[in-house]
C-alpha cells in the first residue's frame, strides 16, 4: 500500500469528479506555470503503480471519498467504467445524498473491493488530513516483478523508497532512489515533502555549483508550440464570433417581431437577449484580442536563460538538466563536448527552465513532445557549454590540477573526492550552505563558517537559527542569487578559414564524383569477364542474378510461324552447320546485310535457270507474306511482268523491313536498359516476344542454291530458345 497525502486546498464532490475525467484540466493555458494540463496523471500514474487506488479529500465542510478499482472491473466483467464517489457532512459525518439506495450501492462496493471494510474506517482515512483541506491518495494490490516482489522496495531503506532490485553499475542515484529524485523534481523547490516520515531535503541546482554562470539566449526557432496555439486561438475565436453573429440576428428579429409591444414580458425578454448578444459580442472581442496576441507572440523570439557550474561535490554527476514549468524532464543529458568522451566539460552541470510556449513536454513528463526541437536545444546548449568552459580558463590552469585541489585524487572519473578535512573545507568555501525555511519556505544563504563545516542542519530549521541576523527573520524578503553573465562569442571566419573549408567541401565532392566512375554497368557476361579476377569470382548473389538478367536479355526469342511458301520449300544444307552445344553466352549478333546486296539477291537469274519469285534471305513478318500467296511456290512459272512486279514489291517490303528493324533495335535496347536496372527475372511477355521476333526475322533462314526448275525443295531453319539448365540460364540450338 502507497499513501500520497498534501494539505492542499482539497476538493468537493463536483471538483472530485472531474477526476474521473479524462482530459479534463483546469490549469490548460499557455502561460500557466503550473505542470498538470493534461488531466490524466492520478488515473494513468496510479494504475501503473497499482491494480486500484481509494482516494479521500477535505474542502470546506464537506468530506468525498473517490473510488477507482481495476479489480472490481475485472471481477464483475464490467465493460464500462464505474466510480463510486460518497460524500459526508464534515461536522455531523453524515451522508450528503439525495439517492439513499445509490449511497448504500457505493458504501458496499467500497467495502468489499478496498482495504477498509466499514465507513468508521473510512473515516479514520479522513481524520489523517490533519489540516483544514487536503487530499489522501492510497494505491493498493502494487504491481510485482517476476520473482513475485514489488516493484518498489519500502524495506532496504527505511527512509527512502528504492526501484527494487540489484542496481545496474553507473546507475545515476536519481534513477533508483525517491529520496534522491524528490530532491531535484523542482528547479525552485515550495513544497516541503517527506519520505517515509523523514523530511526531503530539496536542492536548488544552481546554488549546488562552483562558479556558476548565466547565459542569455534568444531564438526564433522555437515555433511549434506557438503555432499550436495561434491555431487554436483562431479556431476559438471564429467559434466565438459566429455565436456573435447568430445571438445579434435573434436580437434583430426579435424587436422586429416585438415592434412596438412594450408589455412587461416583451421587455424582459428582449432584455435577456440583447444581454445574451452583447456578453457573446463581448467575448468575441476578447478571443480576438488573444489571437492578435499570439500571432505577435509568435514572431517574437524565445529567451531562455542557460545556467552553467562544475559540480565539485561529485564530479561524474555531470549534464544537462532541463526543466519545464519549474518540473525537471530530463537529467544528464550530455551534449557539446561532453559526448567526446574526454575530461573537457566534465564535471559541469547545466540548468534550464522551458515554459510550455517554447517546449511541450510529453504525458508522462518523461520527454518532450517535439524531438526536433528538442534536439536543437540541447545544441544551443553545447555551444554555450564550451562558451562556459573557455571562461572558466579550467582547461588553461590544468584540468588534472583543477580536481587535485577539490579532493579528486584517483585516475579513476568515478572515484568519489577524497574525505580528508582540508579538502572538505576546500569545497565548502567554495560553495556555501543554502537551506530552506521549513516555516516560510524561504530559501537562506548561510556565511561559511569553519566548525560548520560538517554540521548536519536538522529537517525542522527555521529562519531564527540562521546566524546571519539580516535573515534570522521569516519576514525578511529573500536574497534573489545575483549570478555573473556570459556571453556567447562565436568565432569569425577569416576569408582564409572560409576558402579552407570550400577546398575541403570541393575534394569530399570530387572523391564522391571519382567513387561513381569507378562504377562499371555489367551489361552480359561478356562484361563480367572483362573485370579483374577477383572481383569476376565472386559468388555473390547479385553479381549473379545480374549476369543471368543480361544473358536472358540478349537471347533471341521464339521465331514467329513460318508462311506457308517457305514451310514447303526445299534447300541443300547450309555449309557450315551450327553448334548444337549450349553455350552460357548470349549468341554475336548476325552480319548486317546492306540494301543493294539485297536488291541483287532479289534480282531475277537468267532464263535459263528460271528461279522462283524470291528465296529472301529474311523472313517477311506474317502480316505480310499474304501478298505472296504461297501458290506461287509450286505453281507453273508466271509471266515476266509479274515476277518483275512481285521482285519490285519484295524490294519495298525489304526497305519497309529494314527501316521497322532499326526501330525494333532502338526499342530492344531500351528494353534492355529497363531490364538490367530491375535485374529481375521476369518472364518476357508476350509484347515483348513479338517484338523480339520482329527484330530477327529473316535472320534464321539460310539461302540454299535453287535446284531445278526453280523450285525450292527444303530450307534449314535454325530456332534457338531460353532453357533452364542447372539454375542457369542457357541457349539450346537446334536445327
Amino acid at each position: 500500500m502507497l499513501c500520497f497525502l498534501d494539505d492542499g486546498i482539497g476538493m468537493d464532490p463536483n471538483e472530485a469528479t472531474h477526476v474521473i475525467q479524462f482530459g479534463k484540466s483546469s490549469k490548460r493555458s499557455p502561460e500557466s506555470t503550473q505542470i498538470g494540463q493534461y488531466g490524466n496523471g492520478l488515473k494513468s500514474g496510479s494504475m501503473r503503480i497499482g491494480k486500484d487506488f481509494i482516494l479521500f479529500t477535505k474542502k470546506g465542510d464537506t468530506l468525498t471519498c473517490l473510488f477507482l478499482s481495476r479489480t472490481f472491473h475485472e471481477e464483475e466483467g464490467l465493460d464500462e467504467v464505474i466510480v463510486p464517489l460518497p460524500s459526508w457532512d464534515l461536522k455531523t459525518k453524515e451522508p450528503l445524498t439525495s439517492d439513499p439506495e445509490k449511497y448504500a450501492i457505493e458504501t458496499e462496493l467500497i467495502f468489499k473491493y478496498s482495504p477498509f471494510k466499514s465507513e468508521q474506517e473510512l473515516m479514520e482515512q479522513f481524520n489523517k488530513i490533519e489540516s483544514s483541506s487536503g487530499t489522501l491518495v492510497i494505491i493498493y494490490n502494487l504491481k510485482l516483478m517476476d520473482n513475485g516482489e514489488p516493484e518498489l522496495d519500502v524495506v532496504t531503506d527505511h527512509q527512502d523508497i528504492l526501484m527494487a532490485g540489484t542496481a545496474a553499475e553507473g546507475v545515476k542515484p536519481e534513477k533508483r532512489s525517491f529520496r534522491a529524485y524528490a530532491a531535484v523534481l523542482y528547479i525552485d523547490p515550495r513544497m516541503r515533502i517527506f519520505i517515509q516520515g523523514h523530511k526531503v531535503r530539496t536542492k536548488r541546482l544552481s546554488c549546488c555549483l562552483y562558479k556558476p554562470r548565466v547565459y542569455k539566449y534568444t531564438s526564433t526557432r522555437f515555433k511549434t508550440r506557438a503555432e499550436q496555439e495561434v491555431k487554436k486561438a483562431d479556431h476559438l475565436a471564429k467559434i466565438a464570433e459566429e455565436k456573435a453573429r447568430e445571438a445579434d440576428s435573434k436580437r434583430i428579429a426579435l424587436e422586429a417581431r416585438l415592434g412596438d409591444d412594450l408589455s412587461k414580458d416583451s421587455r424582459a425578454i428582449l432584455r435577456k437577449v440583447q444581454d445574451s448578444a452583447m456578453m457573446l459580442q463581448r467575448d468575441a472581442d476578447m478571443k480576438k484580442m488573444i489571437l492578435e496576441a499570439k500571432q505577435k507572440a509568435l514572431k517574437e523570439p524565445k529567451e531562455l536563460n542557460f545556467i552553467f557550474g562544475v559540480n565539485i561535490e561529485q564530479r561524474e554527476l555531470d549534464g544537462m538538466f532541463v526543466y519545464n514549468c519549474s518540473r525537471l524532464i530530463k537529467m544528464y543529458e550530455k551534449t557539446g563536448p561532453q559526448l567526446e568522451g574526454g575530461m573537457a566539460c566534465g564535471g559541469v552541470v547545466g540548468v534550464v527552465d522551458v515554459p510550455y510556449l517554447v517546449l511541450e513536454p510529453t504525458h508522462n513528463k518523461q520527454d518532450f513532445a517535439d524531438a526536433k526541437e528538442y534536439r536543437h536545444l540541447l545544441k544551443s546548449m553545447g555551444e554555450h557549454l564550451a562558451q562556459y568552459w573557455k571562461d572558466t580558463n579550467i582547461a588553461q590552469k590544468g584540468i588534472a590540477k583543477f580536481w587535485d585541489e577539490f579532493g579528486y585524487l584517483s585516475a579513476s572519473w568515478s572515484a568519489p573526492p577524497s574525505v580528508e578535512s582540508r579538502y572538505k573545507r576546500r569545497r565548502a568555501m567554495e560553495i556555501p550552505i543554502t537551506i530552506q525555511c521549513d516555516k516560510c519556505l524561504k530559501w537562506r544563504t548561510l556565511p561559511f563558517q569553519m566548525d560548520a563545516v560538517d554540521k548536519r542542519y536538522p529537517d525542522s530549521w527555521v529562519c531564527l537559527m540562521n546566524p546571519d541576523s539580516s535573515q534570522d527573520r521569516c519576514d525578511a524578503p529573500e536574497q534573489k542569487q545575483n549570478l555573473p553573465c556570459g556571453v556567447l562569442k562565436k568565432d569569425k571566419q577569416t576569408a582564409e578559414d572560409k576558402q579552407k573549408e570550400l577546398a575541403e567541401k570541393i575534394k569530399q565532392q570530387q572523391e564522391k564524383l571519382q567513387a561513381l566512375q569507378k562504377t562499371t554497368t555489367i551489361r552480359s557476361a561478356a562484361d563480367i569477364k572483362k573485370l579483374p579476377l577477383e572481383v569476376s569470382m565472386k559468388p555473390t548473389e547479385s553479381t549473379s542474378q545480374a549476369t543471368r538478367s543480361s544473358e536472358r536479355t540478349t537471347t533471341r526469342p521464339r521465331s514467329p510461324p513460318l508462311p506457308a511458301h517457305l514451310k514447303n520449300a526445299q534447300s541443300t544444307p547450309p555449309t557450315r552447320a551450327a553448334s548444337q552445344r549450349p553455350t552460357r553466352t548470349p549468341a554475336p549478333p548476325p552480319p548486317k546485310v546492306d540494301a543493294p546486296r539485297l536488291r541483287a539477291a532479289a534480282k531475277p537469274p537468267p532464263p535459263a535457270a528460271k528461279p522462283v519469285a524470291k528465296a529472301s534471305a529474311k523472313t517477311p513478318p506474317p502480316s505480310r507474306t499474304t501478298r505472296t500467296p504461297a501458290k506461287a511456290a509450286s505453281a507453273k512459272p508466271a509471266a515476266a511482268g509479274q515476277r518483275k512486279r512481285v521482285i519490285e514489291e519484295d524490294s519495298e517490303e525489304e526497305e519497309e523491313e529494314e527501316e521497322e528493324e532499326e526501330e525494333e533495335e532502338e526499342e530492344e535496347k531500351e528494353e534492355d536498359d529497363s531490364e538490367e536496372e530491375s535485374e529481375e527475372e521476369v518472364p518476357q511477355t508476350k509484347k515483348s516476344k513479338m517484338a523480339a521476333a520482329a527484330a530477327n526475322r529473316g535472320k534464321v533462314v539460310e539461302k540454299a542454291t535453287p535446284p531445278k526448275r526453280g523450285k525450292l525443295d527444303e530450307v534449314n531453319i535454325k530456332l534457338c530458345f531460353p532453357m533452364r539448365v542447372d539454375s542457369e540460364s542457357s541457349q539450346i540450338c537446334a536445327s
